[in-house]
């Protein structure tokens, strides 16, 4: 605290971060694509001309957006690019939630969208988990200044399927929509197809997850042309260059690069499966999850002493303090060497 700030920052909490460090041999805990991403941006990166560098990027990143829309099927104009999601979720939040009617968010979800709410003084509901530690769509069908969730949700994993979707969808129009899909591509069902339906539907996509770019920093959302344009007037009202030349060439090689893609979520939709069996024969309770993680419960030991222990090992997953998650532990699906390192260590944690 500081005698210069300003009162609202003094009241802020904002969000932590999973660690980075580099004492770990095994990291598993920010939910970063253990696999290198496509080849192709190294010829990228190499052929990448210096002189481009003194120039200000396209404020539009018009080849960027062409090539997710002809990705995703649809028009340029239906995409918002930003630095990684979290601000392009930033943005959103800014454009479209600051109304007098509090916005819908799950109480256990991706925690920045409560920061976001603080920072911009948005009003702001909490609706529980069902039984089943999902999303409750039934309960966030109410009145509302919008609605949030993610689909498949953080840090639990499981997913709705775009039919359990459709019904929010048809009795909620007045609002905006807003669906963050960070981890769609590991096998849940995209929402896209419905961009054209309902013209509050927005939806948040990420390249850092599939396609292991979390280093570029790129995000974007998918949305009607009315949806987008509120975007740009609040990023161009902040900063009109917001993707730099370097990343936009990366990004660009990694999205025509399908077959890659492809072989790298399947990758770690099959070592999730197989890390999910393992854990659960050894009297692990856990939510079966549709992301590139997995959020468990130890039975005869304690999840902040498993996390220790494990960290002690050189092995690091996601522990979090709050109160209802305090049991669990969030784990990142890593290549299936490491897991299964992990598995052994798990094996030696509970013998000893």
């Amino acid at each position: 605290m500081s005698k210069f700030w300003s009162n609202e920052l003094n009241k802020l909490k904002p969000y932590v971060p999973g660690e980075q460090s580099n004492q770990i041999i095994i990291k598993l805990n920010t939910n970063e694509n253990p696999y290198s991403t496509t080849h192709n941006v190294k010829k990228v990166l190499k052929n990448f001309s210096i002189d481009n560098l003194k120039l200000y990027p396209d404020p539009d990143s018009k080849k960027l957006k062409i090539a997710i829309a002809k990705k995703f099927n649809i028009n340029y104009y239906e995409i918002f690019l930003g630095n990684g999601s979290d601000e392009v979720l930033a943005l959103a939040f800014l454009t479209f939630f600051r109304n007098n009617i509090p916005i819908i968010i799950p109480d256990i979800t991706y925690s920045f969208y409560t920061v976001y709410c603080k920072l911009y003084n948005i009003k702001y509901k909490l609706v529980p988990l069902n039984n089943n530690w999902e999303v409750d769509l039934t309960a966030m069908n109410q009145k509302n200044g919008g609605i949030v969730f993610a689909n498949p949700n953080a840090p639990t994993g499981n997913a709705h399927k775009k039919s359990s979707i459709i019904k929010l969808l048809s009795d909620q129009k007045e609002h905006v929509i807003l669906i963050d899909e960070a981890y769609v591509d590991f096998g849940s069902e995209s929402t896209i197809s419905l961009i054209h339906k309902y013209p509050n539907l927005l939806i948040i996509k990420t390249l850092s997850k599939s396609y292991s770019l979390a280093g570029i920093r790129i995000g974007f959302a998918i949305g009607s042309k009315q949806l987008i344009d509120g975007l740009k007037i609040i990023k161009n009202s902040f900063n009109s260059y917001t993707i730099n030349s370097i990343s936009s060439a990366v990004a660009l090689s990694a999205i025509k690069d399908e077959k890659y893609f492809n072989k790298n979520c399947i990758a770690i939709i099959y070592t999730r499966e197989k890390i999910q069996f393992a854990l659960e024969n050894r009297k692990f309770e856990l939510l079966y999850s549709k992301s590139n993680f997995i959020f468990v419960k130890p039975i005869n030991i304690s999840a902040v002493k498993l996390f220790i222990k494990l960290r002690k090992l050189g092995i690091l997953v996601r522990y979090f303090s709050n109160k209802k998650l305090k049991k669990f532990l969030r784990i990142s699906i890593g290549t299936e060497l490491n897991m299964n390192k992990f598995i052994k260590n798990i094996d030696y944690l509970i013998i000893n």
